[in-house]
């Protein structure tokens, strides 16, 4: 019995501590440093770090520059040819400026 809950305790704690949620304050420094704002940072980079692999996440963070608006981001972001970074880039934008996303809280 106690090797089962030590086992439940220990993938709790794992799952706690996925790459996805260790990565979100750095995608979401990184789209405040590519010049978007507090609110839409936070909101893309909840969205991001869910469907996005550390390779692609880490991509974004050479896009910094000055401040621009999202749709310069997402042209930006088209340019390194990568589909799906594309794709999730897109959505998220789209959905966190419209105010759709679901609120999660982190």
């Amino acid at each position: 019995m106690r090797a089962a809950v030590a086992l439940l305790a220990l993938s709790l704690a794992a799952t706690a501590c996925t790459p996805s949620k260790l990565a979100y304050g750095k995608v979401r420094s990184a789209l405040v440093d590519a010049g978007l704002s507090d609110s839409n940072a936070a909101c893309m980079a909840d969205r991001m770090t869910d469907r996005l692999s550390i390779g692609q996440l880490k991509r974004l963070q050479s896009l910094q520059g000055p401040k621009r608006g999202l749709a310069d981001y997402v042209a930006t972001v088209k340019r390194l040819g990568d589909a799906q970074l594309l794709g999730v880039t897109t959505s998220a934008a789209a959905l966190c400026a419209s105010g759709l996303a679901p609120e999660k809280t982190r």
